[in-house]
């Protein structure tokens, strides 16, 4: 249990249980920032997350997470269901759909809008199908951090790269930068858009007007690849490459 008794405050992440048919399991998550409680439910997977704001007793969680039993298990249904990619089908590389197809090299590469995977172990198509993406995101990403670090005179540390479902980057106090690397399947304006968007954060570090305004100024038309990530990322992470 990881409620102060004292407070009747939620002090770590812990799992609730909905009763019913099916049962439903809540994680119920504080957030100091959060100012309100509020309910995701994954597209993904089906995670269904409880953000609880400091100073919300537990009662008030449960009983907001009861309130919305039904508006959860109607939102299940919605889960998408993962893709496992094998030769003959076709994965998104810069917004656009490519083919995979079995070659005779020995390294993975895309030529020509396709795919080319070297034959052999079918287990290892999804290894290195990611390999493959994980390299052309790297070089992507960092040729974008730099010409937008240029653009607002700031430089930034380390670059690393993640396979992380709830942001698509971050720029942390000491400058370094961090990306998901399922960027690269995205359209090239929407990868641009959150490099821009994390190198704005070397100047200021919230999400005030102030920010906004240097988004803009660096990258004036990040509106449209801002609104095309919240509108089709979720589909970029059905995609799975390991077992």
């Amino acid at each position: 249990m990881f409620w102060s008794k004292k407070t009747d405050k939620l002090v770590q992440s812990e799992h609730l249980t909905l009763e019913g048919q099916p049962s439903v399991c809540v994680l119920l998550r504080p957030s100091s920032r959060a100012r309100r409680l509020s309910l995701r439910v994954s597209k993904l997977d089906g995670r269904v997350t409880l953000t609880v704001p400091h100073g919300a007793s537990r009662r008030e969680a449960e009983t907001f997470a009861r309130d919305r039993a039904a508006w959860i298990r109607e939102h299940l249904l919605n889960t998408l269901p993962e893709l496992r990619p094998t030769l003959g089908d076709s994965i998104p590389f810069q917004g656009k759909l490519h083919p995979l197809v079995g070659d005779d090299r020995r390294a993975a590469r895309i030529v020509d809008g396709r795919i080319l995977l070297p034959h052999g172990d079918p287990n290892q198509i999804g290894v290195r199908l990611e390999a493959l993406l994980k390299r052309e995101a790297r070089d992507r990403l960092a040729a974008a951090s730099d010409h937008y670090a240029e653009r607002v005179g700031r430089s930034f540390g380390r670059i690393s790269l993640r396979d992380t479902r709830s942001r698509w980057g971050s720029c942390s106090s000491q400058g370094n930068l961090m990306y998901s690397w399922r960027l690269v399947m995205a359209p090239a304006s929407v990868l641009d858009y959150v490099a821009a968007h994390e190198v704005a954060h070397l100047v200021h570090m919230d999400h005030s007007p102030r920010f906004w305004a240097q988004v803009e100024a660096i990258c004036p038309d990040y509106r449209a690849p801002r609104a095309w990530l919240r509108a089709n990322g979720t589909e970029l992470h059905r995609y799975r490459f390991r077992s």
